[in-house]
């Protein structure tokens, strides 16, 4: 064994067993005569450590760190990068994403510290967007449950298990607005309210970075997309956005600004163009917004190759795009490799700085510090967690519960759900037994076939009491390439379209009631899946209404990522619950529903147009200058449609459950507020059913008359609250000057005094309105 390797061995046993010398910090001297020596650099999280390792960084070695490539186990774009190995042992890279399993981590990890120019310890990547092997509803889903602990909870134990399996860098939360449900990456997303989505953000990056982001189970966060990715042009992903700083201020950058204010330590930059800017060199977005106005002080990551598309979208050449994205303030590339080759170019033509280069190098070295890396480069290397961590009874019993919470029940004629489970079901439809459709899409780190699937659930959740009969019924479209393009996984079996659907029509015979599970394969929606035609895919409707036309009960179960186009639906099926794709213990969750162990609470964050011809359709619009006060009818020189009404099929906020609630007349303690006052707004809500329910209370504001026009309603808080059968509730808000707030058109942030309209209710039209006054 050569010297350096019988050093290397002593330093290891050093940290392992957390030996430290007199000054109380741990010793970790390893690296070879030449390299950094960290013992001699200063403790790993003084502030002198940064400062000592850079000066002993060559321009390229500091170039390096900004590099990101790929590797090659889980899919999330088309490159392929390999040679990790080549750049790690030359010192040009930071960090790598995409590569599976504590082992193959551990191995290119110790490449690193051990035999890397500096020793200085990578980054890991990974998109644990709702769960890691244990997988959670996708978090359309989960911003449904209106439930910020139990986001944070999810977010916690997916940490966990990231951690345990080597990743220590989590590309997520998407907290992208979006008000278009074409678009496939609406699945990401917390839905269309601002303030929502800036709760929700905070929860996630709680969950993941933890308390401190110190402990082996921190995971480091990083927000995307910045920015306005989710309002892409006509819902077509990469598509580009053109957008007045108002509604940028007031609608779509409050989540980022609120994962930000909770310690965010990583941003990732989206694909697109905003007002011809490319986002990733857009230095107004980036230097401006971001690092000036919001103090954040963590890097900024590129998307997936975004440099290298900046010349294909004309904002610049190929040999200029790395120097206008870092001197927009990105300091890591993503995968292209344009950093390397041309960074140092940028620099020897005046493009850019060495002090831009110094200052994104510190930013990523600075991560690395802030996770612990330095002081133990392999705290997210132990092998003996992963089988203790991953896929436990505790964690799939979170999920299972957590799901449950998710279902938004749509519709619930005669109180057909819960079922009681006697006779003969029948249960029909593609998605129906492919456990392997369960988890939605970004759910690369999970085992599928560990799944079950509606049909296995079902039949052990009635065991001897009831009959489950199946028919798969169709497929998920008549075309077979259309079907190829949207099940990359070939989840679900193709078979003949005539011959399934009369399969299904005698299996229906034998039942007292139809269960339908149909919509959408996992893969319709996410990156890459925008739809223009939104409803139930043609050969799933036509079976569908086959079915319906025996006259039998039917309980459609929509299995979705987006808003679907229900207006047939509504009008024809009994009983409509939409379950989104609810993870890897979707199965148990949807039955423990169905079958009323558990009632539905889930209230829609995102609202169903009745047409796509009435995208963009989204609760907290602005007023119209000739507003339509009936959508019974058409009402000519009124801005409405002539072939359908206004108001959507289900509205933001909406949701059943196995009860029913009131609401008394609400009151407010005073009709008058003042600066740095509070008022308290006190409403009764009494369970008036015969089950045990949980109801969610919304607060909705509006300022009749400000500086620029505000939209007619605007969510400023909830409350979710559990009321036993028959009894009743005071539920209470406070409500304060801050919550009245706004930017104006010069981006000044305050309210106008005057009259404010405060609306509480069950849902986003179902409200009771009341007047307070706000004094000067």
């Amino acid at each position: 064994m050569s010297m350096r390797r019988v050093i290397l061995s002593i330093c290891m046993a050093v940290i392992s067993t957390g030996v430290v010398n007199g000054a109380g910090s741990k010793t970790v001297t390893i690296y070879e005569p030449g390299g950094v020596d960290v013992a001699h650099a200063g403790r790993a999280d003084g502030e002198g450590f940064i400062d000592s390792l850079m000066s002993r960084l060559s321009l390229e070695e500091k170039i390096g760190q900004l590099n990101l490539p790929v590797g090659g186990d889980v899919v999330s774009g088309t490159a392929r990068s390999t040679g990790i190995d080549s750049l790690i042992l030359a010192g040009r890279i930071g960090g790598f994403f995409n590569v599976k399993g504590v082992e193959a981590i551990s191995r290119f990890q110790r490449l690193a510290v051990e035999r890397g120019p500096h020793g200085i310890p990578l980054l890991v990547g990974a998109d644990v967007v709702h769960g890691y092997a244990t997988v959670f509803p996708i978090p359309l889903a989960l911003s449904c449950s209106w439930d910020s602990v139990e986001v944070a909870r999810m977010a916690r134990i997916s940490a966990i298990e990231a951690t345990a399996d080597g990743v220590n860098w989590n590309y997520s939360p998407m907290v992208d607005i979006c008000r278009d449900p074409r678009w496939g990456r609406i699945a990401e997303s917390s839905g269309e309210d601002p303030w929502l989505g800036s709760v929700l953000a905070k929860a996630y990056v709680q969950g993941y970075q933890g308390d401190g982001i110190r402990s082996d189970s921190s995971l480091m966060a990083c927000v995307k997309h910045f920015a306005l990715y989710g309002a892409a042009e006509g819902g077509r992903d990469y598509n580009g956005v053109d957008m007045s700083r108002e509604r940028m201020d007031n609608y779509y950058l409050p989540p980022y600004r609120a994962a930000v204010d909770a310690g965010v330590g990583s941003v990732m930059t989206s694909f697109n163009l905003i007002n011809g800017q490319h986002a990733t060199a857009c230095d107004w977005l980036i230097d401006g917004i971001l690092r000036k106005d919001w103090n954040f002080d963590g890097f900024v990551v590129t998307d997936y190759g975004s440099i290298d598309e900046m010349s294909s979208m004309g904002v610049a050449n190929e040999n200029e795009a790395a120097a206008l994205a870092l001197r927009a303030g990105t300091d890591m590339d993503m995968v292209t490799g344009r950093f390397l080759a041309d960074l140092k170019g940028a620099v020897d033509g005046g493009l850019v700085s060495m002090a831009m280069i110094d200052q994104a190098c510190r930013r990523v070295l600075e991560a690395k510090q802030r996770l612990g890396l330095f002081d133990n480069p392999y705290k997210y290397c132990n092998t003996e967690r992963p089988s203790r961590e991953l896929y436990t009874p505790e964690h799939r019993a979170v999920a299972r519960d957590i799901a449950a919470k998710t279902f938004v029940l749509l519709k619930n004629d005669n109180n057909l759900l819960p079922l009681k489970p006697k006779g003969c079901i029948a249960l029909i439809g593609p998605l129906a037994d492919a456990g392997n459709n369960m988890a939605g899409c970004w759910s690369g780190y999970c085992r599928p076939e560990r799944h079950k699937s509606l049909l296995t659930a079902f039949r052990e959740a009635v065991g001897n009491d009831a009959r489950i009969v199946y028919a798969q019924g169709s497929n998920i479209f008549y075309d077979e390439a259309m079907q190829a393009d949207c099940d990359w996984g070939r989840r679900i079996p193709r078979v003949d379209d005539r011959k399934a659907h009369a399969e299904a029509l005698r299996v229906a015979a034998e039942a007292d009631v139809i269960v339908m599970a149909l919509g959408e394969s996992c893969e319709m929606s996410g990156e890459s899946s925008s739809r223009a035609d939104i409803t139930i895919p043609d050969t799933q409707r036509d079976l569908l209404k086959e079915l319906a036309a025996t006259g039998k009960p039917i309980v459609l179960l929509l299995f979705t990522g987006r808003p679907l186009i229900l207006d047939w639906e509504a009008e024809n099926i009994q009983s409509i619950m939409n379950v989104w794709f609810g993870g890897s213990e979707a199965a148990d969750a949807i039955a423990d529903v169905v079958f009323g162990d558990k009632s539905p609470c889930g209230r829609l964050t995102v609202t169903f147009p009745r047409s796509v011809g009435q995208i963009p359709l989204y609760y907290n619009h602005l007023p119209s200058s000739h507003p339509d006060f009936d959508s019974s009818r058409f009402n000519p020189y009124r801005s409405n449609y002539i072939d359908v009404a206004n108001d959507p099929l289900y509205p933001f906020g909406f949701g059943l459950g196995y009860t029913t609630f009131g609401y008394s007349t609400p009151t407010l303690s005073s009709d008058v507020l003042t600066p740095g006052g509070k008022l308290k707004l006190s409403v009764d809500v009494t369970n008036t059913g015969m089950r045990d329910g949980t109801e969610i209370v919304q607060m909705y504001i509006n300022d009749p008359v400000a500086r620029i026009a505000r939209p007619v309603k605007e969510l400023k808080a909830f409350r979710k609250v559990d009321i036993p059968a028959g009894k009743t509730a005071t539920v209470e808000f406070d409500i304060t000057p801050d919550m009245l707030k706004y930017y104006d058109s010069e981006h000044h942030y305050g309210y106008d005094p005057g009259e404010f309209k405060i609306m509480v209710g069950s849902n986003s039209e179902n409200l009771q309105t009341l007047t307070l006054i706000l004094k000067d």
